[in-house]
């Protein structure tokens, strides 16, 4: 578990470090770049603008990209406790009827394990071997002098020789350093409400419907089954209740699961939007400055892949700052820009190019999506995640 401490303790802990670090966001990313970089003996001050109360977000199917990320935080045992194996996926076509089932397991098992977790029980996880943090917390200004770099935050300055931006897709840290043209978004005008529902018989089964107008997506994590239910923006403003109902008229069946879902999704439950927008930040390291996770590549979550990404990309950057001095910051946040980008980014474009399958309001694409998801073996659908699967960084402590 985190400990709250005050930022004024945590830069004089990490004064004498060798490499003196801010991380700049307690999510996925930052809080895995953080407890990397302990593992390696710095203090790296790690600071995060929510409170530690703040809701804790939607569900995970993470692939085996986080095994080796897992192993070198050494908190693999307290993953497996806190999250389910996820073995089978079902896709239900525009009217509910069954189009295909996949053994996931079958496919993924070579590489590792494949499973689903909340986002919470993920950055508990994460926490487990400790560490300190400074909610509420904002860096208001950036400027790099020479050899290091002064960061305004809150009430005091304190100068790093790294400073890392892991704030997320709207990052305000990214806003210092990158002009707003540098930054681009794909944009699907969809969203989605994210509602917990309860747990049944089948919770190694994710289940997908792929309706006209409308997507239903049910994530089984330890305990209770992640749920979002999608439509075009547009539907917001009507709510939740409205398209539930609008759903129930156009699907004649939609199985047990997403049937029950729909359900418990508007009797009173708390639930919150998601628009299903993505970012790209066309520089990932300015100088001592460097991006990392959704703050240098977002993503939507139609391959479930972004989470891996931000934490794999953390793993390759705490291990080059974790073998460089002061002297080598710029140069080890060049080197992981360069060999981690272009990954990141091919994985960045599947998912963009899922989105038109999953999202669609044409009735006559959803018969021809319906008729070719038939037909496509598994193999095919995951071929680009198998290949970044393959190709791992390897040699990483």
């Amino acid at each position: 578990m985190l400990q709250e401490t005050p930022v004024r303790a945590q830069i004089d802990a990490s004064r004498d470090d060798r490499l003196r670090v801010l991380v700049v966001g307690a999510g996925v990313a930052g809080l895995t770049l953080a407890q990397l970089l302990r593992r390696r003996g710095l203090n790296p001050v790690l600071i995060e603008r929510a409170g530690p109360d703040a809701p804790s977000g939607y569900m995970l199917a993470l692939m085996p990209l986080v095994d080796p990320v897992l192993e070198a935080l050494d908190v693999v045992d307290d993953y497996v406790a806190a999250s389910v194996g996820m073995d089978r996926y079902r896709i239900r076509g525009r009217h509910g009827a069954l189009i295909n089932q996949y053994s996931m397991g079958g496919l993924l098992n070579a590489y590792g394990d494949y499973r689903g977790i909340g986002r919470g029980e993920l950055m508990d996880v994460l926490a487990a071997r400790g560490g300190a943090v400074s909610h509420e917390t904002t860096v208001t200004a950036l400027e790099q002098r020479g050899p290091v770099v002064a960061a305004a935050i809150g009430g005091t300055e304190a100068e790093f020789d790294v400073v890392i931006a892991a704030d997320g897709l709207h990052s305000a840290t990214r806003g210092l350093v990158l002009r707003s043209e540098q930054v681009s978004t794909y944009d699907t005008d969809w969203g989605g409400w994210v509602v917990w529902t309860g747990p049944d018989a089948d919770m190694d089964l994710g289940e997908e419907l792929w309706g006209t107008g409308s997507f239903v997506g049910t994530y089984p994590v330890k305990d209770q089954i992640g749920t979002i239910v999608c439509g075009p923006r547009e539907t917001r403003a009507a709510g939740l209740e409205a398209f539930v109902a609008r759903l129930r008229t156009e699907i004649r069946d939609p199985g047990e699961r997403i049937d029950r879902v729909l359900t418990e999704a508007v009797d009173g439950r708390p639930s919150y939007y998601w628009s299903l927008t993505d970012c790209r930040s066309d520089a990932w390291s300015i100088g001592r400055i460097g991006l990392v996770g959704d703050a240098a590549a977002g993503f939507l979550p139609t391959a479930g892949i972004g989470a891996g990404m931000a934490m794999e990309s953390a793993w390759v950057l705490a291990d080059r700052l974790a073998e460089a001095d002061a002297g080598g910051a710029e140069a080890a946040l060049a080197d992981f820009e360069r060999t981690q980008r272009p990954r990141v980014e091919a994985a960045q474009k599947n998912s963009r190019q899922l989105a038109p399958l999953l999202f669609n309001e044409s009735g006559a694409g959803a018969v021809l999506r319906d008729v070719a998801t038939r037909f496509i073996p598994l193999s095919v659908a995951l071929k680009p995640i198998r290949g970044l699967l393959e190709t791992r960084p390897a040699g990483l402590s």
